[in-house]
Order: structure tokens, then sequence, then C-alpha cells
């Protein structure tokens, strides 16, 4: 009996609410460090180059460990590797949190980016294998419900945190908040998450781990993150795309040896079962270009309310509370809907969000030098994409993964996130050059970040012509498919 056709684990429902706190606390690290920059700042003497690597180091250390650590959890170590990844996410956030210099926060960084990414596809892994069918939509809504909600909360959070703890020692607790919360944790996740299954007489081997083929790919994507994380959005250095090169070189000889060692052991990382779907490709595409675009909003405006209007911490977290609420409410409900809908449902989404993205954009260049009439008129645009982001994040990732076997479930969702951990460098990156060039240049801040703006704009508007290339693909397959049984 397969994994599909086999009895639910009966514990599944207990297991769910402790992956989602996991999606929620890494995710939740991404965005609550922004409030936090000036304070962190002014504490270490830090310059422009080592906040960017703790806002940006965190995403590049995120995406290289997925992939590996998506493969392991497949071949059998889920489990293992869900309770190192937690405590390794509790000591470094407590090594961030205790940071004497910008140095030591900044490696303190990477290696929590590390712990956080070894985590999040046992998560992505074990909602794929528990659960199938409806519950997999509901599940996987809570999750990306749960993922929408503590992006766009982390900056109210961090304000909170900073408003509660003082600006000097505020920015430390941000990092030691997880503490208690991975303590909590630890024990439920120890008792409830289950390990590899029984191997069955006469199974076969073991699955190899292609270690050459991990080391390729984690080259190429280094390559392809490391332009994007080490610039400050001030100037230029040319140098720095030389790293695209690098990775061009890698991903082509990635796929060289794993087109060699399929063929002569059927267990290559970029297996055919998953790239050859086109609902996958076509959704990790889409993911790719909407995190480009998402991400950047809440920085940008996060930069633009604190440095420019005078807006504490907390004001501008308070900003960005509409599209939380509103993301949550509308991922709850998308689970149930993506069965219904599909494809459709995301492609409603993004537009929902470009309309919000493009109201933002309009209230900052209209009201940009009135600070009372921009945070609510902000907070109202925000609101409506949060109502699009949470019909687009969980329902995307149900659809992509919805033809992968569960046997590829923790590759397959680690390549998925992988795509989104480099859109949102990508995205952080461009939005940060365009706002402090304008700045550079004489612009005003309304209108730096305005043109700021304009790149999430675009950005979602490629996510959007994404979904309808693979909503129109579908419905052409679904005619083909209905003259076949004609």
């Amino acid at each position: 009996m397969s994994q599909q056709s086999a009895e639910p684990d009966p514990n599944r429902w207990r297991v769910l609410p402790v992956c989602l706190a996991v999606g929620f606390i890494t995710t939740l690290d991404v965005s609550i460090v922004n409030v936090a920059l000036p304070s962190i700042e002014s504490s270490l003497d830090a310059g422009p180059t080592e906040l960017q690597l703790v806002v940006a180091g965190y995403t590049l250390a995120f995406g290289l460990a997925l992939v590996p650590a998506g493969r392991l959890g497949d071949a059998g170590a889920r489990r293992s590797l869900f309770i190192a990844g937690l405590v390794g996410f509790a000591l470094m956030s407590l090594a961030c949190g205790l940071a004497p210099t910008d140095t030591w926060l900044g490696v303190a960084r990477l290696l929590q980016g590390v712990s956080a990414g070894i985590l999040n596809p046992q998560v992505v892994g074990l909602i794929q294998q528990l659960f199938s069918g409806f519950e997999r939509g509901r599940a996987f809504g809570m999750f990306g419900a749960t993922i929408g909600v503590s992006t766009a909360l982390g900056p109210l959070l961090g304000g909170l945190i900073i408003a509660a703890a003082g600006s000097a020692a505020g920015w430390r607790w941000v990092f030691l908040v997880n503490i208690p919360v991975v303590a909590v944790l630890l024990p439920f996740a120890w008792r409830l998450v289950p390990g590899p299954p029984p191997r069955a007489p006469g199974g076969g081997r073991r699955r190899r781990l292609d270690l050459v083929g991990l080391g390729l790919l984690g080259a190429a994507t280094l390559g392809v993150m490391m332009p994007f994380v080490t610039t400050t959005g001030q100037g230029d250095d040319a140098s720095r795309w030389w790293w695209l090169v690098a990775a061009a070189a890698a991903g082509l000889a990635a796929v060289l040896w794993e087109r060699r060692y399929q063929r002569r052991t059927g267990e290559a990382v970029l297996d055919p079962q998953v790239v050859g779907l086109g609902s996958f490709r076509n959704g990790a595409l889409l993911g790719l270009a909407y995190f480009a675009g998402f991400t950047g909003i809440f920085l940008v405006v996060t930069l633009y309310l604190q440095d420019e209007l005078g807006y504490t911490p907390l004001q501008a977290g308070l900003v960005g509370t509409p599209f939380a609420v509103a993301s949550g409410v509308s991922a709850w409900f998308s689970g149930r809907w993506v069965a219904r809908w599909g494809r459709q449902l995301v492609v409603g989404g993004v537009l929902l969000v470009l309309v919000g993205v493009v109201a933002a954009d309009a209230v900052v260049r209209l009201l940009g030098d009135d600070p009372g009439a921009v945070g609510p008129a902000l907070a109202g645009a925000l609101l409506i994409a949060g109502a699009g982001s949470g019909t687009v994040i969980a329902p995307n990732q149900t659809l992509t993964l919805s033809e992968v076997p569960v046997s590829r479930a923790g590759v397959a969702g680690s390549m998925l996130q992988l795509g989104q951990r480099i859109g949102s460098a990508v995205g952080i990156s461009v939005v940060l050059s365009v706002y402090y060039g304008g700045l550079a240049s004489g612009d005003s801040a309304a209108h730096a970040t305005g043109r700021a703006l304009l790149v999430t704009i675009t950005l979602v508007a490629l996510a959007l012509v994404v979904g309808l290339v693979d909503l129109r693909s579908r419905r052409a397959e679904d005619r083909g498919a209905g003259r076949a049984d004609a």
C-alpha cells in the first residue's frame, strides 16, 4: 500500500500546529528585524554593509540550506532534522541577542538562517506526507496564512518589543523572544513528529545522497543570491555581478551532472519526476516573481515611515497590520476554495495584490508630505493587498505540489521555497537600490519611495503574467483531454 492510500496518521492535526509555529517564527525573522535596524546601527556602530548582512545574510543562508535539508528529509532524516533545526534556531537566536559586535551578529544571523533552512523543508514535507486530498488543501491553507501573517506582522511585533524594552536593548529581545517559543515547541516536536516509516522487507536499498549535485546546486544558488544580498542599496560595485557568471557556470555543471547521475542511479536532486511537471515549474516561477515583489513592500514602507516621516517602530508596524489581518482571513478560506477554483484563485489574488500596491504608490505620491494622512491611507491600500495575498501563497503551494510524489515532497518543497528566498533577495536588493539611489540623486523621500514601489508593481505584474500563462495552458490541456475522451 502506498503512502497516499495508507491510513492517515492519527496525530496529523496535532503535528500541524507545531509545523505552523515553526513556519511562523522562521518567516517572522525575515521581517521583524526591519524596524530594529536603526537601533542596531546605533548600539553596535554598524555600517550599511553590516546592516545588509543582518537582513540579507539570513535569507542567503536560509536559501542555501533548503535543498540539502529537503533531500536529507526525504531520505528518512525528517524527524532528526526537525529537532536539530529547532535547537540550532534557538541557540543562534541567543547568539544574536547577546551579540557584542556587528560582526558577531552577522555571523549569528547566517547560522540562524541555516537553521531556518533546515527546518522549513521538513514542515512542507510533513504536511505533504501526513495529509492528502481536501485535508492537504486545508493544511496548506493554514500554512500559507501563517507565512503571510508572520511576514506582515514582523514589523509590528518588532515595534512592540522595542517599545517595551527600549531602543537600546529592544533589538536584542527581537531575537531572544524566539527562545521561549522554541522551549515550548521542542517537547511537542519530540513527542509528535513521526520518524521515518519502517522499511518493508525486500524494500530495496536506501536512497543515495547526491553530494556532487547538492554542491553544484548550492554553488549556483550562492552565485545567484550574492550580488543581491551584498548590496547596501547606496551605490554599486560592478565586480559583484561576476557572481552571476559563476552561478551560470555552476548551474550548467549541475544540469549536466544531474542528467548523468539520473541515468546512472535514478536519484538525482533535480528529479525529473519533479522538475518535469508543468504545474511545479509554473508554480515555482510564479512564487519567485511574487515574493520578489511582495517582500520589498514592507521594507521600503518601513524605511520611508521611520526614516523620513518620523514614525516610531511601533507606529510603522501598525501600518502593516491590516495586511496581516486580511491575509490571514483570506488564506484561511483559500484552503477550502483552492480545490474548486484552482489556478484562477491564485491569479485573482495576484491581481488584487497588484491593485493594492498601485494604490500604495498613489498614496505616497499624492500624500507623501502629510505624515498624518499617509499612515492610514497606506494601511487601507495594504488591506487590499493583504486580502489578495492570502489567496496566493498557500493555494500556489498546494497547486504547485499537487502532482509531486510524497517520496519527493521534501526536496520539491525546498526547491519551491528556494525560489521564494531568491525572489525575496532580488526584490529587497532592487527596491533598496532604487530607494537610496533616488535619495542620492536629490529626489524627495516620497518620490524615491514611489519609484521603489514601481519595482514591486512590476514584479507582482510579472507574477500575474506567469499565472495567466499557466491558467491558459491548463485550460488548453483540459480541452484536449475532453476531445480525447469524446
